[in-house]
């Protein structure tokens, strides 16, 4: 097992995540101490262990988390610290009864929010998603398809 990763491409990745279920405890504890820059915690399984680098060299050569999620996630241990109810902040719920409209190829179409789900042309669907499914013929985040959500700014550099 190598010391240091250096990301030049997937497959060297991925290599070097299947490396580490031949591994021994010795070399899993090296390897967490040149990816952590620590010492691993003393009880952690051998499995934890495995998942933790694996995560670690995913990290490094692909991008962490967005920071959203790391808001989020810093939040939820903060109210578990102080024994706190834990309760993410969820998406907006829409309101039964809310109508929302989207112009797909010229044609209006028009969804209402029930207690189920929702209704589109008569008929009852679990989810936005299907529906944008039904409208477009593939597969869609019907939130962002209803412009409920942003798509995601790609960063140039």
């Amino acid at each position: 097992m190598k010391g240091k990763f250096s990301a030049s491409n997937p497959e060297t990745m991925a290599d070097e995540i299947a490396a580490l279920n031949g591994a021994t405890r010795a070399d899993l504890t090296s390897r967490w101490r040149a990816l952590y820059d620590s010492e691993p915690p003393r009880r952690i399984s051998r499995d934890l262990l495995t998942c933790a680098l694996a995560y670690r060299l995913q990290e490094l050569a692909l991008g962490g988390l967005k920071p959203a999620t790391r808001r989020l996630l810093a939040k939820v241990a903060a109210d578990a610290s102080a024994r706190r109810p834990i309760s993410p902040s969820a998406a907006p719920t829409l309101a039964p009864g809310t109508v929302l409209l989207r112009n797909w190829h010229g044609i209006e179409h028009q969804v209402i929010v029930s207690e189920h789900g929702v209704e589109f042309q008569g008929r009852q669907y679990k989810s936005l998603s299907e529906v944008a499914q039904r409208i477009t013929g593939s597969k869609w985040s019907g939130p962002l398809f209803f412009g409920l959500k942003q798509r995601a700014q790609v960063a140039h550099g």
